[in-house]
């Protein structure tokens, strides 16, 4: 995998919209970190002060956008500054040629996950993480310094993670990739489509219902992603809907558990990342190693 150079202190970097709408004001303390804190030179994409329905302006503009930050060789680092929905529908169209010829980072999660999938699919790096309109909130100070570190190349060395009832036990190196799982299933059959034999699987999802994450869950298993991973480690899925006249009976951990019970691979479950205030970066791309203890377990980098 190339991984691209790691940003210094008066970089240019570029931040686009290339999924939902925001109001453009919910970006200032994003940019005012981007441009005082770290120091960074930042071009605004267009996207970020356009509206078209609920995306950030068209699929051709917000293509065009992104595309322009590619192929600039002065641009080091690419933001997505929301998530949202829009990236599935333009991600098809995007050319990749120069961003391999002068690779540089991708920072976003969510619907961004398969911009991360199309980068990792042409063997680069980008980074799993919080987004600039979430930046500036107390809560998320541990997430946006994960952000940094893995940009400035201060990555750690490892995450620790509290042990879980659902957790099976074991380790496993390989590389790292996956992110929401409702685009990952999403994109079974497309050009974004990863082999995951041999991977380090991570999965999180927001506002689904567990009938959802089953269905989800099942088809992974029934198009033979599961059984050859590497590991599997499981994010945040929070805010699940409740069907109450037809209850599950089974929360999102313990249907994700029962989809994998028939593979011997190790499983970590609630890992802090996914849509919440502690949402720490993660390498996609990047060969890890997982290990899976009864007492706590880490990612190693």
């Amino acid at each position: 995998m190339i991984v691209p150079p790691f940003l210094r202190p008066g970089d240019t970097v570029g931040v686009v919209a290339p999924a939902s709408w925001f109001p453009y004001e919910e970006l200032s303390d994003g940019l005012r970190i981007l441009r005082d804190v770290w120091q960074l030179n930042v071009i605004e994409g267009d996207s970020l002060r356009t509206i078209d329905g609920p995306f950030a302006g068209s699929d051709e503009l917000r293509r065009t956008d992104l595309q322009r930050l590619f192929d600039d060789p002065s641009v080091k680092a690419v933001f997505a500054a929301r998530g949202g929905y829009g990236c599935y529908r333009i991600v098809d169209q995007l050319d990749v040629t120069r961003l391999q010829q002068n690779p540089k980072w991708l920072v976003g999660f969510s619907d961004i996950t398969v911009l991360l999938s199309l980068l990792y699919k042409h063997g680069i790096q980008s980074i799993h993480g919080l987004m600039p309109r979430q930046y500036g909130h107390p809560d998320r100070a541990e997430s946006l310094e994960s952000v940094r570190q893995w940009l400035f190349g201060e990555g750690p060395d490892y995450y620790a993670v509290p042990d879980h009832a659902l957790n099976r036990v074991g380790e496993a190196e390989g590389p790292l990739v996956g992110g929401n799982l409702t685009i990952l299933v999403n994109s079974l059959g497309t050009f974004t489509d990863i082999d995951l034999a041999g991977t380090i699987l991570f999965i999180e999802d927001i506002n689904e219902t567990f009938f959802s994450v089953d269905r989800m869950m099942t088809q992974l298993r029934r198009a033979g992603r599961l059984e050859k991973l590497a590991g599997l480690v499981v994010g945040q899925f929070n805010d699940m809907r409740i069907n109450p006249s037809l209850p599950f009976g089974k929360n999102a951990f313990e249907i994700i558990a029962d989809a994998v019970a028939g593979y011997s691979y190790p499983v970590l479950f609630n890992f802090p990342a996914g849509h919440v205030d502690q949402n720490l970066a993660l390498p996609i791309g990047h060969t890890i190693r997982l290990e899976v203890g009864s007492g706590s377990s880490r990612l190693v980098f």
